[in-house]
């Protein structure tokens, strides 16, 4: 642990005991305190949760894919008078405003720029030479080799624990084989929320975690109260994969709007898509060409139907109902697995205090080997 086994750093708060550290090739490359990273949730991931999550020693990251540009230099720049510490923006590689978006990543000095999908080549390069750190997110070893070849910097590797958008490997399946197949940081993803995890994941070679329900369910998120009653009041069994919100495998809570979804019919799907997408176009500025870009740049390199691409239109403003409305009853809530075990809203800082400590806890713990 941090310079040598057993070292520390920080406090778990004023007057709190001093908060384990763990270097590692991430916090080294990122130049964070600790190996944990708040991930970029739709809705969720605002200014206040990633400069509680930043000032804590983990790396925030800000999501700015339903943000316009105007509002994500805005985003960054309160960021940035809330906190000292690094930081990091999540971007969209296939949006069609992808370039002007980065631009601002770059203007800002914002620290590390991650992706949900994999960026070009020509985009990663573009970042680095600006100084960017670059850490997409992968689901699949292919797609790590592939992004790790273009020059990125590190990646998040998610199994299919992990809320949102997910694939079918578990974690603990898929994290060795891209760990054996990178040399560049790999930070685990799905089915974190706590040091033993922690620990886990670098015992399988990580260099960090990333955890996105551990952070909405805490004090600093946005989310509105009677949400995070639902996540805290859900089992594992409460969390579920559909296809029925955007066509894709999406880790969800189970709910009556989402066993209305998957109920309905093709037309009504539709129907509720063109809806949606309209209403997202309005608050986002976008306008319906940049949309069909962003279509076809979904459509890219995969078996969708149009009407797929179409559903997809669903999702921001379903997770905008929960997530900023408080609308339980008519919104969606992307959730990892380990929804079901978490049980409390710290702050920022009392959780990865928590998860430092826990962390130590479990190196101790840990049996000796003894020479012969």
């Amino acid at each position: 642990m941090a310079g040598g086994p057993g070292g520390t750093g920080g406090a778990g708060g004023p007057g709190g005991p001093p908060v384990p550290v763990v270097e590692t090739a991430f916090t080294k490359l990122v130049g964070v305190v600790h190996p944990v990273v708040q991930t970029g949730m739709g809705w969720v991931a605002g200014p206040r949760l990633v400069s509680a999550a930043a000032n804590a020693g983990a790396l925030g990251v800000l999501a700015s894919a339903t943000m316009t540009p105007a509002q994500l230099r805005s985003a960054v720049r309160e960021v940035k008078s809330r906190t000292d510490a690094p930081f990091g923006v999540n971007l969209r590689a296939d949006a069609a405003d992808a370039a002007e978006r980065v631009r601002i990543v770059v203007d800002e000095g914002v620290r590390v720029a991650s992706f949900a999908l994999a960026p070009s080549r020509e985009l990663i390069a573009r970042l680095k030479d600006a100084g960017v750190v670059v850490i997409p997110s992968v689901g699949a070893r292919r797609h790590a080799e592939k992004v790790a070849a273009w020059g990125a910097d590190a990646v998040v590797v998610q199994g299919g624990e992990g809320g949102g958008h997910t694939g079918e490997v578990a974690t603990t399946v898929l994290l060795p084989q891209v760990v054996d197949a990178v040399d560049i940081p790999v930070v685990a993803a799905g089915g974190f929320h706590d040091g033993r995890g922690l620990v886990a994941a670098l015992a399988y070679g990580a260099a960090g975690v990333a955890m996105g329900t551990r952070f909405l369910l805490t004090s600093d998120s946005t989310v509105p109260d009677a949400v995070k009653a639902r996540y805290l009041a859900a089992s594992v069994k409460d969390v579920t994969v559909t296809t029925a919100v955007d066509g894709l495998p999406h880790r969800m809570l189970r709910t009556e709007l989402v066993a209305s979804l998957e109920r309905s019919g093709r037309a009504a799907s539709l129907l509720r898509a063109v809806r949606h997408a309209a209403a997202f176009r309005r608050i986002s500025g976008t306008g319906w060409s940049q949309m069909v870009r962003d279509g076809l740049a979904m459509k890219h390199g995969k078996d969708l139907s149009w009407s797929q691409v179409l559903l997809a239109a669903n999702t921001p403003m379903l997770l905008k109902a929960s997530m900023v409305e408080g609308r339980t009853d008519l919104g969606i809530m992307a959730s990892g697995q380990v929804a079901g075990v978490i049980e409390d809203l710290p702050s920022c800082a009392e959780l990865v205090a928590r998860v430092m400590a826990e962390a130590q806890q479990a190196m101790d713990g840990l049996p000796r080997r003894h020479e012969t």
